[in-house]
């Protein structure tokens, strides 16, 4: 796919994010790689829903501005993740609300931060991390995303809003918003002590699918809440 069509990509999924509510305002922010080491970058302050191509950051494979508007703040945010999920080929950050609202409850569980509800939350995402409240653009976040040892495409930022990577800005997209219905989902169903995928049901969909699920085996099945 040329850049061109990348560019017009970014936009059109970033539409469709914005257009449904996904991220509010000049909120959120997607980047992707290109093949020379780059990459393409939402610039600061600018709305997903309203987003030209031409004026798109595009940064080389040291994360220096070659063209385009100033990148979005979160630069560190989406370095650190592609430097740990060396597949990652793109990066999608939402300020999505039920997400926000799931990463400010006490009973979260770092290491999982919603349990195993829906066979497609594991498939897309591989489970969700928690990042400790970082200041927006604050760059000790990268370390705490490097700190996850590249165990987790899937991270939810503390009072923030999820990062999610793909091998594809589609797989990236389509992750996020699985992560989103997953987060509106327990919130409807907290504290209601809901059916959730036995282990054997969370085992026989990494074996059929072969996904890598990190310490999904300790915590299947079992309510935090």
């Amino acid at each position: 796919m040329s850049e061109t069509a990348l560019r017009e990509q970014i936009c059109r999924y970033g539409r469709s994010l914005f257009e449904r509510g996904l991220t509010p305002g000049s909120s959120g922010n997607i980047s992707l790689r290109l093949p020379d080491g780059g990459w393409l970058v939402t610039p600061t302050n600018a709305s997903l829903g309203f987003l030209d191509p031409a004026r798109i950051s595009r940064l080389d494979a040291d994360g220096r501005l070659v063209s385009g508007d100033k990148p979005t703040k979160e630069i560190p945010l989406h370095t650190a993740l592609y430097e740990s999920r060396g597949s990652a080929k793109a990066i999608v950050h939402l300020h999505s609300t039920h997400a926000v609202a799931v990463s400010m409850l006490p009973e979260i569980d770092p290491r999982q931060v919603l349990p195993p509800l829906t066979p497609y939350y594991l498939m897309r995402t591989g489970g969700t991390a928690l990042v400790p409240y970082y200041r927006p653009g604050d760059p000790a976040v990268a370390d705490a995303i490097r700190g996850l040892a590249g165990k987790y495409s899937s991270v939810l930022l503390a009072n923030h809003g999820p990062v999610v990577a793909g091998d594809s800005l589609e797989a990236a997209v389509f992750a996020t918003e699985e992560l989103e219905e997953t987060a509106k989902l327990y919130l409807l169903l907290r504290n209601l002590n809901p059916r959730q995928l036995s282990p054997g049901q969370v085992a026989d969909l990494v074996s059929h699918f072969g996904l890598t699920l990190p310490e999904v085996d300790d915590h299947a099945g079992h309510d935090h809440g």
